[in-house]
């Protein structure tokens, strides 16, 4: 005997041939569990993508990255 078990929302998996419609009450789960996501993270998920930004932005300047913090290192070692 198998049971049929209702959860809420229940999202459907195909569309049957039919274009893929949302509808409100799946949209707004969504819209809740998002919130509750960023919520969860905080503002640590400000730190990580500002980090993933910034990793972006040197990894496709790796030698002018290590030039420019070694000057910078340099210059700061020179100025003590």
């Amino acid at each position: 005997m198998t049971k049929k078990l209702s959860h809420s929302p229940s999202w459907e998996t195909s569309s049957f041939g039919h274009p893929a419609e949302v509808s409100l009450h799946e949209r707004a789960a969504l819209s809740d569990h998002l919130s509750l996501c960023a919520a969860l993270r905080g503002p640590l998920q400000v730190l990580h993508s500002g980090f993933a930004a910034a990793q972006g932005v040197l990894a496709g300047r790796v030698i002018t990255s290590v030039l420019f913090v070694l000057t910078l290192a340099g210059g700061v070692w020179l100025l003590r």
